[in-house]
C-alpha cells in the first residue's frame, strides 16, 4: 500500500483535518517535477540541430535521467544549504516556524517556493493542534488526580474507618491516608480488585527510586513542564487528609426513571454515607475515566508519531525530485518542535498505567492493560462461512416456494385469499425486520467504506459493535426460518375430516416470534450478547422517553421504530389471532372488533410519541427551541396518522380531506427536516451547490438522487389517502407489505446520511472521545484553593 493510502488509513476521522495534508503537498511535488522535466526537455532541443541523431538521443538521455533520478536512482547530492528554517516569535501571539528558500531565482523555483510555504503551513497547523491537545490532556490529568485523591480517602474511611473519626476529618493524631492504611487488615474477600493505596501515597525522602516514580505517576499525572508555583517537590509529598471528604460530593447514582422523578419532586442530596456500594460505583466511573483517558493519550502518540512519519517521507521525496539535501534540516526542525521533542505525553501514558495497574488492577499488570487496551475484535471465518451457507439456504428456499407455487397453481386457488387475509400477515411482520436489517448492514458497509466513524457516535464498548458480516449472518439466518414456516404454511385447503388445518403448521409463525423473542432477551453470553443488551436498554429508553436522558442511540432507535409502523399492527394481529381467531380453520373477526381498531391506531401512533416525548425531555436539558420545531414536526405526523387511519377505517369525504391535508403538511415538514436539518443538505452558499461544504461521498450526484428518492418514498401515504387498496395483480394485505417496505428502505437510506452529518459535525468540533462522567464534585472553595 502507498504511504498515502496508509497513512489516510491509520488517521483518527474527526482529527482528519488536524493531520499533514500528504496528498496536497505531493500534488505540489508533481508541479515540481514537471516544470523540471519541461525545462530539461526544452533545454535539449534548443541544444541540438533540427532533425538530427544526436537531438534525439540526448532528448531520450535528458528525460530517462530526471525520471531514473525520480525514482531513486543513484545521484550526487548537493551539499549547498537550499533552505534556512527557523522559529519565529510574534509578539501577542504563539510563535511559529518558517522556512526559507534560497534558491527561488533558479529556473522553477517559483514552484519550490509555493511548496515550502504550505510545507510551513502544514507543519504550523499541527504543532498547534498538538499543544492544544496537550494541554487539554494535563488539564483531564489534574482532574482525575484529584478524583485519585477522594476515591482513596473514600476507600480508606469505607474499609478501614479510622477510631475517633468525626466528620471525615483527619483523625486525632493528624496523620493522612497513607498512615491510617498502613494499619488495615489485610484479609480481603477472593477475586475482588482493590487500590493498594499504601504503595500509592506513602511517600517519604527516605523512599527508593521505583517508589517515588510510582508515586510520581500518581500525583504528577498532570504536572507539566513549567511546574507550579507553592507545590512541594515530590520527594517532599505528604498524601491529603480523610479531611477531603468533607469538601466533595458524590454523583454515582445512575439515572433510572424513580430516579428522575424523585429529582423533579424532591431536592436530592448528594453527600457521602461512605458505603461500599458507593465505592464501588465510584471505582466504575473512575475505571472508565481511565480507560477513555488512555485511549486520548494514545492516539496523541500516535498522531504524533504519523505527522513526524509524514514530513519525513514528503521532505525525502522532495530531495528525490530536486536533487537537493533539503530534508536534514527540515528534519532536525520536526524533531526539535513539541512534536518531535516533547515527551510529556509518553511519561503521562506510563505514569497512567502505573497508576492504574496499582489502583485497579492489584499490581496485575497484564490484567490492568487488557482493561485499559481493549483487544480490537477479530474477524472470523466462521461468520463468512454460516453467512454464505444460510444465504445459500434462502435463495433455495425462495425458489421451491415459487416453485410450489407453481405446481399447485396456488395464484388461482379459492383459498389464496383466506390465505392472504391470515397467514401472510403473520409472515410479513417477519420480512419487515430481515429488510430492516439488510438496510442496516448495507449502512454499516458504507459507513466504513466512507469512514463514517458509527461505532463512536453510538458509544459501542471497543470489541462489541456488529460488523455487516454479522448483521447479514443475523439477517440471512432469520430469513431462512421464515421461508422455511412459509414453505409449511402453503396448504390452501383445509382437512376434508376435519375441517380443519393441521395446528402445528398453523403454529408455526408464533413458534418463530417466540424464538426470536428467546433469543434477544436470552442472559447467557451467545450470539452477540453485548448487542442485544444494548438493543434492549436502547428500546427501553425509548418506553420510558421522558425519564431518561436522551441520546443519539436512543433517539436513532425510536426513528427506526416510526418506520416500522406496520411490524407494530403485524404484532397487534398476532395477539387478535391466535387468542381471539380460530387458527386451526384461518378465520378470525379483528376487523370488526372495536378494541381492534382502537389499537390499530394507537401502535400506529406509539413511536412517534415515542420520538415527541424524546423531543419534550431533550428541550427541556439543553434548552435549545430546535427541539420544539423537532416535537411539533412530530405532533404534525402523529396527527397526519390518527387522520389516515380514521380515514381507512370509517372512509367518507371529509375523513379523506383531512388526511390529505395533514398528510401534506406532515410531510412538507418531514421532509424538509429530513434534508435540511438531519443531513445538512441544500446550503445554496455552500463550496457544493446546494449541498454542503463537506462531502464523504466523491460523487455528488448521489445526494441529489438521494433526495429525490426521500421525497418520493414519502408520499408512500398517498396509497392510503386515495383509497388504493387492490390492484388485480397484488392482493391488498401484500400492497400494505409494499408500502412498509418502502419506508424501511426510505430510512435506510436516510440512516447513512444522518449518520455522515453527525460524524462531519464531529470532525469540525474534533471530537473523538467520549466524555465520561466523574463520581466526586469539590466544593468551589476547597478546590480553588488546591488549584
Amino acid at each position: 500500500m502507498k504511504f498515502g493510502k496508509e497513512f489516510v488509513s491509520q488517521m483518527v476521522p474527526e482529527w482528519q483535518e488536524a493531520y499533514m495534508n500528504y496528498n496536497f503537498l505531493k500534488g505540489l511535488l508533481k508541479d515540481v517535477l514537471r516544470f523540471r522535466q519541461q525545462n530539461m526537455l526544452t533545454a535539449a532541443m534548443s541544444a541540438t540541430p533540427r532533425s538530427s541523431l544526436k537531438r534525439r538521443v540526448s532528448l531520450y538521455r535528458a528525460f530517462s535521467g530526471l525520471t531514473g533520478r525520480y525514482r531513486g536512482s543513484p545521484r550526487k547530492n548537493n551539499e549547498d544549504e537550499a533552505i534556512l528554517v527557523s522559529a519565529v516569535e510574534e509578539e501577542g501571539s504563539e510563535g511559529h516556524y518558517q522556512t526559507m528558500f534560497l534558491m527561488s531565482s533558479e529556473a522553477g523555483g517559483e514552484y519550490e517556493l509555493v511548496y515550502f510555504r504550505r510545507l510551513d503551513e502544514e507543519f504550523n497547523k499541527v504543532v498547534k493542534f498538538y499543544k492544544g491537545k496537550v494541554e487539554e490532556v494535563m488539564r483531564e490529568a489534574e482532574e482525575l488526580n484529584k478524583q485519585m485523591d477522594a476515591l482513596i480517602a473514600l476507600r480508606i474511611k469505607v474499609e478501614n474507618p479510622p477510631v475517633g473519626f468525626g466528620g471525615g476529618g483527619g483523625g486525632g493524631d493528624g496523620s493522612g491516608p497513607a498512615e491510617r492504611l498502613n494499619h488495615q487488615d489485610n484479609g480481603r474477600k477472593p477475586g475482588r480488585v482493590h487500590m493498594d493505596a499504601i504503595q500509592e501515597v506513602e511517600m517519604s525522602s527516605g523512599a527508593n527510586g521505583a517508589n517515588s516514580e510510582d508515586e510520581r505517576g500518581r500525583r504528577n499525572m498532570a504536572k507539566s513542564s513549567k511546574g507550579r508555583e507553592g507545590k512541594p517537590d515530590i520527594e517532599g509529598f505528604k498524601p491529603a487528609s480523610l479531611d477531603i471528604l468533607n469538601h466533595v460530593k458524590i454523583n454515582i447514582e445512575r439515572e433510572t426513571p424513580i430516579s428522575t422523578l424523585k429529582g423533579i419532586l424532591t431536592t436530592s442530596t448528594s453527600d457521602l454515607s461512605f458505603s461500599k456500594e458507593e465505592l464501588r460505583k465510584a471505582e466504575e466511573l473512575i475505571t472508565k475515566a481511565f480507560v477513555e483517558f488512555h485511549k486520548k493519550l494514545r492516539v496523541l502518540k500516535s498522531y504524533c508519531f504519523l505527522n513526524q512519519l509524514a514530513f519525513s517521507k514528503i521532505m525525502k521525496k522532495y530531495d528525490k525530485i530536486t536533487s537537493r539535501n533539503a530534508s536534514k534540516a527540515y528534519l532536525e526542525m520536526v524533531d526539535n518542535s513539541p512534536i518531535g521533542s516533547s515527551d510529556e505525553v509518553t511519561k503521562l501514558v506510563e505514569r497512567v498505567e502505573a497508576t492504574f495497574i496499582k489502583h485497579f488492577a492489584n499490581g496485575n499488570h497484564r490484567k490492568g492493560m487488557d482493561i485499559l487496551r481493549p483487544k480490537a475484535k477479530r474477524e472470523r471465518h466462521r461468520v463468512t462461512y454460516f453467512l454464505g451457507f444460510f444465504s445459500g439456504c434462502s435463495i433455495a428456499l425462495v425458489v421451491a416456494i415459487v416453485v410450489i407455487i407453481h405446481a399447485r397453481d396456488i395464484m388461482k386457488n379459492p383459498g389464496r385469499a383466506l390465505y392472504m387475509d391470515n397467514i401472510f400477515p403473520l409472515y410479513s411482520l417477519f420480512g419487515f425486520i430481515v429488510l430492516h436489517m439488510l438496510m442496516y448492514s448495507a449502512n454499516i458497509y458504507f459507513w466504513r467504506r466512507y469512514r463514517v466513524n458509527y461505532t463512536f457516535i453510538f458509544g459501542f464498548k471497543q470489541g462489541t459493535a456488529l460488523g455487516y458480516r454479522e448483521v447479514l449472518l443475523l439477517s440471512s439466518a432469520l430469513s431462512v426460518l421464515t421461508l422455511g414456516g412459509v414453505l409449511s404454511n402453503l396448504d390452501m385447503e383445509m382437512d376434508e375430516r376435519t375441517k380443519s388445518f393441521k395446528a402445528l403448521t398453523e403454529l408455526v409463525p408464533l413458534g418463530i416470534v417466540i424464538v426470536l423473542l428467546l433469543i434477544i432477551f436470552c442472559p447467557f453470553n451467545i450470539i452477540y450478547r453485548s448487542s442485544r443488551f444494548f438493543f434492549i436498554q436502547c428500546a427501553f429508553h425509548c418506553i420510558c422517553a421522558p425519564l431518561y436522558k436522551v441520546t443519539l442511540p436512543d433517539f436513532f432507535l425510536a426513528d427506526q421504530l416510526t418506520s416500522q409502523v406496520q411490524a407494530f399492527r403485524s404484532l397487534e394481529f398476532y395477539v387478535c389471532y391466535y387468542v381471539w381467531g380460530n387458527f386451526k380453520t384461518r378465520s378470525h373477526k379483528c376487523p370488526e372488533s372495536k378494541v381492534f381498531k382502537d389499537f390499530y391506531l394507537v401502535v400506529a401512533v406509539i413511536p412517534y410519541a415515542f420520538r415527541l416525548l424524546q423531543c419534550f425531555r431533550r428541550w427541556v436539558d439543553e434548552k435549545d427551541p430546535s427541539h420544539v420545531l423537532n416535537g411539533l414536526k412530530y405532533f404534525s405526523t402523529i396527527a397526519a396518522v390518527v387522520l389516515r387511519t380514521a380515514n381507512e377505517l370509517q372512509g367518507g369525504m371529509i375523513w379523506k380531506i383531512m388526511a390529505a391535508a395533514s398528510s401534506g403538511i406532515a410531510t412538507i415538514a418531514n421532509t424538509y427536516w429530513d434534508i435540511v436539518i438531519d443531513w445538512g443538505l441544500l446550503r445554496w452558499n455552500s463550496k457544493n451547490p446546494w449541498l454542503r461544504d463537506k462531502l464523504l461521498v466523491p460523487s455528488k450526484s448521489v445526494y441529489f438522487i438521494a433526495m429525490v428518492l426521500n421525497v418520493i418514498l414519502r408520499l408512500a401515504w398517498m396509497q392510503t389517502v386515495m383509497g388504493i387498496r387492490d390492484f388485480p395483480f397484488m392482493h391488498r394485505t401484500a400492497l400494505v407489505a409494499v408500502v412498509a417496505c418502502l419506508e424501511i428502505i426510505r430510512r435506510g437510506i436516510w440512516n447513512f446520511f444522518r449518520l455522515e452529518n453527525e460524524h462531519l459535525n464531529n470532525v469540525g468540533k474534533y471530537r473523538a472521545f467520549k466524555s465520561v462522567p466523574l463520581p466526586f464534585n469539590y466544593d468551589d472553595n476547597y478546590a480553588s484553593k488546591h488549584a
